[in-house]
């Protein structure tokens, strides 16, 4: 199943910007990052799962905010992507340089 991840760490101490920094790692090894604070993760209900938990015991639920939408294995329906960045296809073949 596809999931968008979104986040909103607060930034303006010290702690926050260490909070943001492992997010985005969490979330790297999860999926893509398709905006600055968001990712498109292709898993599976356990991966999910896991994802979740970690991030929830990172971010500080008085000050941070994290937003997971569920679009399902039917994901391709609901993505558009019009503008500058390329989008990408979670479950085609990745090229590194």
């Amino acid at each position: 199943m596809l999931v968008l991840v979104t986040y909103d760490v607060e930034t303006s101490t010290t702690d926050g910007k260490r909070r943001l920094r492992e997010v985005a790692k969490i979330c790297v090894n999860y999926g893509q990052r398709v905006q600055n604070s968001v990712f498109e993760c292709l898993v599976d209900p356990v991966q999910f799962k896991q994802l979740k938990a970690r991030l929830v015991k990172v971010i500080d639920e008085e000050r941070d905010s994290l937003r997971f939408y569920l679009l399902g294995s039917k994901w391709k329906r609901r993505v558009e992507h019009i503008g500058a960045k390329p989008g990408y296809d979670p479950e085609g073949l990745l090229l590194f340089e």
